[in-house]
């Protein structure tokens, strides 16, 4: 094919080129953009932090929050995260335009307000956390439940050290 063969197919053919970015394009159905979390549906229970295979979302506790974070910037898109949220919080974005003038713009956060342990007033778990497993367990009827489940592990765990031998030596 010659030159001039090859100009006449072009002008034939035409523009076969978008005008993005001044046009927007629409992403595929099946096209795997920026994960989201559901501020509303999230409890802040880990799953999807111990998940992601790269180390893109993070669960820092901090001032009384639980601050559950997604960096763009390292995220794959593999949606594992989405798989293991027992809320479904995690929805498939088609979102893929994910430019940013700062590094700051690439995350994405969520904070949770957390519980204090009635014993010894540190921060352990979401308010969330707590209310979804007292729901879970309220069939039976335990009225001491919820208390229970505002002590935090360390202060349960002394808790039950002191109190087994002693039930040992009475028993």
């Amino acid at each position: 094919m010659g030159r001039l063969d090859f100009l006449k197919k072009a002008r034939r053919v035409g523009v076969v080129t978008e005008k993005y970015p001044y046009v927007s394009i629409p992403a595929p159905q099946e096209f795997r953009g920026a994960p989201q979390i559901d501020p509303d549906k999230c409890i802040g229970c880990g799953a999807c932090v111990a998940a992601c295979p790269t180390d893109s979302m993070q669960m820092v506790d901090k001032d009384g929050y639980r601050i559950i974070r997604i960096f763009y910037g390292r995220c794959i898109f593999c949606y594992r995260c989405e798989d293991v949220c027992p809320e479904d919080a995690i929805k498939r974005t088609n979102e893929f335009e994910l430019t940013a003038d700062s590094m700051g713009e690439l995350y994405y956060e969520v904070h949770l307000k957390m519980v204090k342990c009635l014993i010894c007033g540190r921060y352990f778990d979401t308010e969330r956390h707590v209310k979804k497993v007292l729901e879970g367990l309220e069939k039976e009827k335990i009225p001491e439940l919820e208390e229970f489940l505002r002590i935090c592990p360390e202060c349960k765990k002394s808790f039950y050290t002191v109190l087994a031998p002693l039930k040992r030596r009475r028993g």
